[in-house]
């Protein structure tokens, strides 16, 4: 069976080349983020990409960040045996020889309810109103 949905899949890639409907300005797919995010030990990508099957982990969203010596013991020759990036977008750096889970928050860090306690429902109704 196949998975299809027409109106989702397009979406999805209008989004993806950066001319979807979104409001915000100059926002990007981020390929390498992505993929850290939901391939984080490069699983299916060693699925489909045999020629990268020698590179270990996360660092399989990035060969061409890897150093000659990974490459080799990988068994990858950049331009040869895989070809070279394309190109590489700015917004990539920050995410290249990142591990998976380990990567911080865009904007800063995530806040947590301990950082907000005097926030939320209990802020307007918990204070003892004065007599």
């Amino acid at each position: 069976k196949v998975d299809y949905d027409v109106c989702s899949n397009y979406g999805n890639w209008l989004y993806s080349a950066g001319i979807g409907n979104d409001p915000r300005e100059n926002r990007k797919f981020n390929m390498i983020k992505q993929g850290l995010d939901y391939d984080g030990n490069g699983d299916y990508v060693r699925l489909w990409v045999p020629e990268l099957q020698g590179i270990k982990g996360a660092d399989i969203h990035t060969p061409w960040a890897l150093s000659s010596a990974a490459l080799s013991q990988a068994g990858v020759t950049l331009g040869e045996t895989y070809p070279q990036p394309v190109v590489t977008a700015p917004e990539w750096s920050r995410h290249i020889h990142q591990r998976p889970g380990g990567s911080p928050h865009p904007r800063g860090s995530k806040r947590g309810p301990a950082q907000h306690k005097d926030r939320g429902i209990d802020f307007y109704f918990s204070h003892k109103k004065d007599a």
